[in-house]
């Protein structure tokens, strides 16, 4: 939260060192807007703030973010989102200027909506029996928004970077669209992932999954929220390659996406030989069930906390 505070504006952020130091720890979103109050969301919560934003809290936030250059925000204002020191990230809302149908750029920011980034080493651990059987198995971890999908992935990409018990290290490819699973500043991961790690960051995945195999011959690659049918085309062609495949994907159950056009083939193809299903029952990172490809049952109801 160190690298957060120092980056608000000074009248918002002496409103959150008023929240006791406990539930501090738990914040998981601060959403800030425009003539609104400060919204905080603690495990799942939302806490309104007494304090209203103001247009100069703004400019002042925007500016902090952008080191007093917008100029230098250009990519990440035609994406919605900035990455910060720390690895969190911040979501932007406002005027969208469009060329050609396409989003150019959003001016006029009056939303934000930072997600506090929080890595949790070993997570993951009690989970490889599961998941590893002389190899890594190619693995789908499913879950709808918030339930710690990104969280888990992560810890295995740190897990199988570095190697676990008798298990060796294996070279993992990073494909980090969004900047969230590495957490990258400048290109350089914020978050602990182990030494055999490489990082896409900020690329398209379907062309990204094809650019590390042929440049970084990844033995294991890990990809953040597939959904389009050219995720899905690259990931049979990483599975074609040799590849293993650590990969998240919106949704609830994997009985509900075999029926989602876009990844049809994958359940056609019968890519993944492991699906983990996580759920906000306990909090993000329950894993609600772990099943074979066939959809037996290998372990339910046991949660992890994130």
């Amino acid at each position: 939260m160190k690298e957060i505070i120092e980056m608000l504006p000074e009248s918002i952020s002496n409103e959150i060192k008023k929240i006791h130091p406990a539930s501090l720890q738990r914040i998981e979103e601060i959403r800030i807007r425009v003539m609104k109050r400060v919204e905080v969301t603690i495990v799942g919560n939302p806490v309104f703030l007494s304090y209203v934003v103001t247009y100069d809290d703004s400019m002042n936030l925007l500016n902090e973010l952008s080191h007093y250059s917008i100029y230098t925000l250009e990519d990440e204002l035609k994406k919605g989102y900035i990455t910060v020191r720390g690895g969190h990230r911040v979501g932007l809302s406002g005027r969208v200027i469009t060329e050609n149908g396409r989003v150019k750029a959003i001016r006029d920011v009056t939303s934000f909506n930072i997600r506090i980034a929080k890595q949790k080493i070993g997570i993951a651990d009690k989970y490889v029996p599961f998941l590893y059987e002389q190899r890594w198995l190619n693995t789908l971890i499913i879950g709808p928004p918030q339930t710690g999908k990104t969280t888990m992935l992560r810890d295995f990409a740190r897990l199988i970077s570095s190697g676990y018990k008798e298990i060796d290290s294996k070279k993992v490819g990073i494909i980090d669209e969004r900047s969230e699973i590495a957490g990258c500043v400048k290109g350089v991961p914020q978050h602990q992932l182990g030494e055999r790690v490489d990082v896409l960051d900020a690329c398209p995945k379907a062309e990204g999954m094809m650019m590390m195999i042929r440049s970084m011959s990844p033995d294991v690659l890990v990809v953040d929220e597939i959904g389009t049918i050219e995720d899905a085309d690259s990931v049979l062609e990483a599975v074609h390659a040799g590849v293993q495949l650590f990969v998240t994907v919106h949704g609830y159950k994997m009985s509900e996406l075999r029926n989602r056009p876009s990844l049809k083939p994958l359940f056609d193809a019968n890519v993944f030989d492991r699906y983990m299903e996580l759920t906000r029952k306990e909090g993000p990172g329950t894993v609600q069930q772990i099943l074979n490809k066939s959809g037996q049952q290998l372990l339910t109801e046991r949660s992890v906390t994130t």
